[in-house]
């Protein structure tokens, strides 16, 4: 993919796609690329996730940790 997507962006293509098959409004000619398509936006999502979890996870570890001004 070469622009970068956003998750609310990924997660709602997503959304459209699944309700697009569950409609039944996917030909079997399509419903290859959809579903290659959607796996991709699930990667993404998947990915900005666990980022924000890294970054989440780092901040608190970081609140919890004593301050050095509090060692002195």
């Amino acid at each position: 993919m070469s622009q970068t997507i956003n998750y609310s962006d990924a997660f709602d293509e997503l959304q459209r796609i699944v309700a697009e098959i569950e409609a039944g409004e996917i030909s079997v000619d399509e419903l290859s690329q959809k579903v290659k398509r959607a796996a991709e936006l699930i990667r993404i999502c998947k990915t900005k996730l666990s980022t924000t979890e890294e970054d989440v996870n780092k901040i608190l570890a970081e609140l919890e940790a004593p301050s050095q001004d509090n060692e002195r």
